[in-house]
């Protein structure tokens, strides 16, 4: 069993040694920029979306991500439309995770739970048995794999689960959280959402190992599971054999996506790039769609300088009585294009994740390359 997480030992004429070395330069940077926490938090909630699709997507989920960020959420209760229900499961599977202490160990319990709320609700895409590892031995189709036997799979589990808690130096963590992706596909624990799960399992083990003293700032693999489809399954049945050949290339690939996905999380912190080149062109394009008007664009880059807001600052944004502010301010709420801040109910911040500006600033990313290629044709 030590055998199966066992790193690689990559020498140092190997592609996997720079892409390493650059990860950790990269790690250093995250929460030093300047974007306000709260525009930050809504990027990362509209990127809880666009992971969740992308994810959907792998298993053949074929909804856009405009579709996504314009349906999910809008009610509390989940779309009976298993494809989009299958998305909003995911997501608040996702925002499950985020509400966990990311020092806390990974547990069964957690990756049940995981698995539960993933496939909830489900018909094509669901589990008979939501929240239980398999109890019959299966054989996965189209893969030469064959999965170990539901005898020994609670064991493999725990292994697996010590291997994922394991503390590891720095230059061994990157390594660790891809060959935990890995061996959670090989053991294949559920009847069915297993690569769904396993994506979700690496985006807890990534804010453990990478996010856990870094407060707000998150990562989702986008670009390890989004860039190529058929690339990540061929690199993922190239470790099937376990062999240090196999592991290393699927390493290698794992650390390819990490390392750019780490790359346009540093330039998300930089509060001008994402004014300018991302929010702002959203903003003229709910202007030139007519969805506000000129005082309300004023208003919303006023918030988008300062992050969060009272209606008192919006003053020079919106001239007029403290009652024509108030009602310009309540149908901006109305609309879904700013929400109450945490700071209270007379405190509000743009809404990048849900409602109208979701949407133009997917638009915004996608020109900006922060999308991958598996969402390129929505």
């Amino acid at each position: 069993m030590r055998e199966l997480y066992r790193l690689p030992q990559p020498g140092f004429g190997s592609p996997l040694v720079p892409l390493l070395f650059e990860i950790e330069r990269l790690r250093a940077d995250i929460g030093t920029g300047t974007t306000p926490r709260e525009i930050f938090t809504e990027l990362h909630q509209l990127f809880d979306t666009v992971m969740s699709v992308i994810s959907a997507r792998i298993e053949g989920n074929h909804t856009t991500v405009y579709e996504a960020v314009e349906t999910i959420g809008r009610e509390r209760s989940p779309s009976r439309e298993e494809h989009l229900r299958e998305i909003s499961n995911i997501v608040d599977a996702v925002h499950y995770i985020d509400t966990l202490d990311p020092n806390l160990p990974l547990t069964h319990a957690l990756v049940r739970e995981l698995h539960a709320r993933t496939v909830a609700g489900l018909a094509r895409e669901g589990d008979p048995t939501p929240g239980a590892y398999r109890q019959t031995d299966m054989a996965i189709s189209g893969s030469q794999h064959t999965p170990p036997s539901c005898v020994t799979l609670h064991a493999d589990m725990t292994a697996l689960i010590d291997f994922a808690n394991e503390d590891r130096p720095l230059h061994e963590q990157m390594m660790q959280v891809a060959l935990a992706h890995h061996r959670f596909v090989w053991i294949h624990p559920f009847g069915n959402g297993n690569g769904r799960v396993s994506r979700l399992f690496t985006y807890a083990m990534l804010r453990t190992k990478i996010f856990a003293t870094r407060g707000f700032s998150a990562l989702h693999p986008t670009a390890v599971f989004g860039n190529d489809r058929s690339a990540y399954v061929a690199a993922l049945e190239a470790a099937d054999s376990l062999s240090e050949s196999g592991t290393t290339s699927w390493i290698t690939f794992f650390a390819q996506g990490i390392r750019d996905d780490l790359a346009r999380l540093v330039q998300l912190q930089d509060h001008r790039s994402v004014a300018v080149e991302l929010v702002g062109p959203a903003l003229n394009q709910l202007l030139a769609d007519g969805v506000i008007g000129p005082a309300e664009e004023r208003a919303m880059r006023v918030i988008l300088q300062a992050g969060v807001v009272k209606a008192g600052d919006l003053e020079r944004a919106i001239p007029g009585s403290v009652s024509q502010r108030s009602r310009a301010i309540r149908s901006l709420l109305e609309r879904g294009l700013l929400r109450q801040a945490d700071e209270g109910p007379r405190f509000y911040r743009l809404s990048l994740s849900r409602g109208p500006l979701a949407s133009r600033l997917i638009r915004s990313l996608n020109t900006a390359g922060f999308l991958p290629k598996i969402l390129e044709n929505d």
